[in-house]
């Protein structure tokens, strides 16, 4: 096949992916699912273990009383865990999106592939020789952990001479994910810091506090922002390498890009709620059954839908079995275990 016939192939690809997307939809959605967020956040609010009615809501937010038990439940308890569960799905979603996209892999997730292990490990050194740290810095080694671990996941799956399919890659992501776990473990205990890591193994939002949503919400917006505009970038590439060179894409830069990406995402959501798994993984398959296959719009409606799921498991791990807690992790896995087998069983085949 000549230069030309392959250019004039690559562009039917993109033109026919582009033919799937729904844009009406995806508007539709992300509209209503910001109408949703903010009935879950009010409900979120108003339940758990102590119930609040929604006038004492009302007046936390328009009449903040400090000396009013409940307004500070509210101000200092609740809100921030929910704004941190909502962007914490955000997070994970969208690194998971772009996984897929650049990957070619729709098994890929940060959870899967070594980088939520990674960036727990570090934390776990972290709290053994650097207790107190300040948040920041525990945040910079998160994105170190993440790196570190998907490095070594990509590196061990590329040994084959058969090169890296969807299937090695998430098997070197579990060995390597068992490794790191264990290694956290072990430090933790020796250390004597397993208490302080029992909440970033279960996962769960709440120790989220203002000073933590501060440093990490303008980061996650900027970088879903560069995703969003990676999004034709990664719609071509997911056709493969070759019909993106054949279109002039600098493939290297997108990847090299949509990496750092991935992971300063990863990290972020594990400084925050700990090694969450399948919240990548479960949300962009669904969003491009939604709305298509070109990634201007799943990774937007990904962004939305990861946090309706994040901030709904939240709220019935808090009510479930109130006043005791039900670990995020252990909920979004009773959905993302079956849903994993089922991809799994079709060979990393999309839905």
């Amino acid at each position: 096949m000549t230069k030309t016939n392959t250019v004039v192939e690559s562009k039917k690809q993109v033109k026919a992916v582009k033919k799937t997307a729904k844009p009406l939809r995806a508007t539709a959605i992300i509209i209503l699912g910001i109408i949703f967020l903010c009935c879950s956040f009010v409900a979120s609010i108003s339940l758990g273990a102590a119930d609040i009615n929604f006038d004492t809501i009302w007046d936390a937010f328009f009449n903040f009383d400090e000396t009013v038990t409940q307004h500070q439940i509210i101000w200092e308890l609740r809100f921030p865990r929910i704004i941190g569960a909502a962007i914490v799905g955000a997070a994970f979603s969208v690194a998971g999106a772009l996984m897929q996209g650049m990957t070619r892999n729709p098994l890929a997730d940060s959870g899967l592939l070594g980088l939520n292990a990674g960036a727990v490990m570090m934390l776990a050194i972290s709290f053994s020789f650097l207790p107190g740290l300040p948040f920041v810095y525990t945040v910079l080694l998160s994105f170190f952990g993440a790196a570190l671990g998907a490095t070594i996941v990509y590196g061990i799956g590329s040994m084959s001479k058969n090169g890296l399919t969807p299937i090695r890659l998430v098997l070197a992501g579990a060995a390597v994910t068992a490794l790191l776990t264990a290694l956290s473990e072990g430090i933790a205990l020796y250390f004597d810091v397993g208490q302080d890591m029992a909440f970033w193994y279960a996962g769960g939002v709440s120790s989220t506090r203002w000073e933590h949503l501060i440093v990490i919400t303008p980061i996650v917006i900027i970088m879903i922002l560069i995703a969003m505009r990676l999004a034709g970038s990664i719609t071509i590439l997911s056709l493969g390498e070759e019909v993106a060179v054949s279109l002039g894409e600098r493939t290297n830069r997108t990847k090299l890009i949509s990496a750092i990406v991935v992971v300063i995402l990863a990290g972020l959501a594990v400084s925050v709620v700990g090694a969450v798994s399948f919240v990548g993984l479960i949300v962009p398959h669904l969003t491009r059954k939604i709305v298509g296959y070109d990634y201007r719009f799943i990774i937007p409606v990904s962004a939305v839908i990861g946090a309706m799921l994040v901030v709904v498991a939240d709220l019935l791990a808090r009510t479930l079995n109130a006043p005791f807690e039900i670990p995020i992790g252990a909920l979004i896995s009773l959905i993302g275990v079956p849903f994993f087998l089922y991809l799994a069983r079709k060979g990393g085949q999309e839905l």
